[in-house]
């Protein structure tokens, strides 16, 4: 059976989010809270996978819209770049 955690939660979650937050590397703010670099590293893993939405879950009505959106600009912008292509393809060839 595993020891309790000599940390609390709450210094867990803080350490969590001030690596999130900082620009600096995991080691490093390891390091400043005088952490295990790999303690800190599966804490923010682990943060991480509870923060991922479940494969199965079904989109908002916001998500459900912006895909739309990114859908149909997709479209518009396959649909400039063939006809750019045939453009270039065209006064690519030598008039004389």
């Amino acid at each position: 059976m595993a020891s309790p955690s000599k940390y609390s939660p709450e210094f867990r979650e803080e350490a969590v989010q001030i690596a999130l937050r900082s620009s600096k590397t995991i080691s490093e703010v390891a390091r400043e809270l005088e952490l295990n670099s790999e303690t800190l590293r599966g804490w923010v893993k682990k943060y991480q996978k509870q923060q991922e939405p479940a494969a199965d879950a079904e989109l908002t009505v916001n998500e459900r819209a912006r895909l739309k959106e990114l859908e149909r600009r997709n479209r518009e912008l396959e649909m400039e770049v063939t006809f750019l292509k045939k453009a270039a393809a065209y006064f690519a060839k030598d008039p004389r």
